[in-house]
């Protein structure tokens, strides 16, 4: 079940039925009784009568009303004095307020309005006419009721699957590999969206001479996402795919792929990078499916560095049954640079809507191998920097390998 399929029946179910409550508040029990037949055949009314005004703030509190009549002349509590208190009352203060007086006297009527009436009759009024304001009034504060209903209840759910994204995130973070100091020295940065992409990477030995690596990112955001990156990310730690040659990239690509079958995955598919480095040869052996280029970076100590895209013709992985994945290969010399990264990383909406180029990019990735203490931190600053914003529109996944 989809995030926003839970979030619209926890709001739908937040919203309470609301029925028209009438409180009457007068001293005199005639009005009372009268208020009360005019009423009583409207269904959809619930009518409540409060004869001593000392307790009409009790009462309140007690019926929920959805609209309250006040007359003006009482003993023991004036009836503009109760306006105020009312109106001071946050449980009450938006409650629509009808006062009720014995004439017209515009300057009473004035000065009912200044604290906080909603309207004004001269008893008794209409029996129609009294209904119809009524429901006017009390509609109004229902809706209100509602909208703020609603309103809480979306932020409950949206902090709700916040936790459970940041949990989600907390967990692929504990799945990824520690860095390594050897033969190849890794160094990796990993910062999740807002709403948590499908990003997950990861590299071991597959014998000592044979080192794997791979990043992919799979397609929407949130914990479904993040459940298949997971679930591909296990597969290829624990090397549990039936019938694949490990040390050939695009065979794995080829069996992830009919594994990973979009229609039999809520129609997510991912892309990927996966390369195999043999170091008695110095050789990277890698395919993509449908990923960005890994970046390799060579010759760092010179003004001009050459910088290689290795990616190779792959589509989606889990788009299509059954489709070949094509190898290619390139030399490793020491002290290169390899950058895996996903399109988090580079696809970066300025403040102004323009898109981040991705030669700037490329050019950040050049600046930042030529500089001894350059880290994936520094280039998570830029990014952030160049999106004017820390809020991430998709996960930033990068792997930095030095080969030694």
């Amino acid at each position: 079940m989809t995030s926003d399929i839970i979030d619209s029946k926890q709001t739908a179910s937040a919203i309470k039925e609301h029925k028209i409550t009438v409180l009457l508040i007068d001293d005199q029990a005639m009005i009372g009784e009268a208020v009360r037949r005019m009423l009583e055949a409207a269904d959809d009314i619930d009518f409540h009568f409060c004869i001593d005004p000392s307790k009409a703030m009790q009462t309140a509190a007690t019926v929920s009303p959805t609209v309250i009549l006040q007359d003006l002349v009482m003993p023991e509590v004036d009836g503009l004095t109760l306006v105020k208190f009312f109106r001071a009352n946050p449980a009450t203060r938006d409650i629509p307020l009808i006062v009720l007086s014995s004439k017209e006297e515009p300057k009473v009527k004035a000065e009912a309005f200044g604290l906080g009436a909603n309207d004004y009759l001269v008893k008794l009024p209409d029996k129609i006419e009294l209904i119809a304001r009524i429901r006017h009034h009390s509609q109004g504060y229902i809706n209100m009721l509602e909208r703020n209903e609603a309103y809480k209840a979306l932020v409950e759910s949206q902090e709700l699957l916040a936790t459970e994204l940041a949990e989600a995130a907390d967990y692929v973070r504990s799945l990824l590999p520690e860095p390594l100091d050897g033969d190849v020295k890794t160094e990796w940065e990993f910062i999740t969206s807002t709403s948590l992409g499908g990003d997950s990477f990861g590299y071991h030995w597959l014998d000592d001479d044979h080192f794997a690596v791979y990043l992919l990112d799979v397609c929407g955001h949130g914990v479904g996402a993040a459940l298949l990156s997971i679930s591909a990310m296990d597969v290829l730690r624990s090397r549990n795919l039936p019938d694949t040659d490990f040390y050939d990239p695009a065979d794995v690509l080829g069996h992830l792929n009919n594994i990973f079958d979009m229609e039999e995955h809520n129609n997510m598919y991912f892309t990927m990078w996966y390369g195999v480095y043999a170091k008695s040869e110095g050789r990277m052996t890698f395919a993509s499916g449908g990923h960005p280029p890994a970046i390799l970076i060579s010759d760092i100590g010179s003004d001009n560095p050459e910088v290689k895209e290795l990616k190779t013709p792959g589509v989606l992985i889990g788009g299509m049954p059954d489709m070949k994945f094509k190898n290619d290969s390139v030399d490793i010399r020491a002290s290169n640079e390899l950058y895996i990264f996903s399109d988090g990383v580079y696809e970066i909406a300025k403040p102004d809507d323009t898109m981040w180029d991705y030669q700037e990019f490329l050019d950040l990735l050049v600046a930042s191998s030529k500089r001894p203490d350059g880290t994936l931190k520094d280039i998570y600053r830029h990014v952030t920097e160049v999106q004017g914003s820390d809020d991430l529109e998709d996960d930033f996944s990068m792997i930095k390998i030095t080969f030694v």
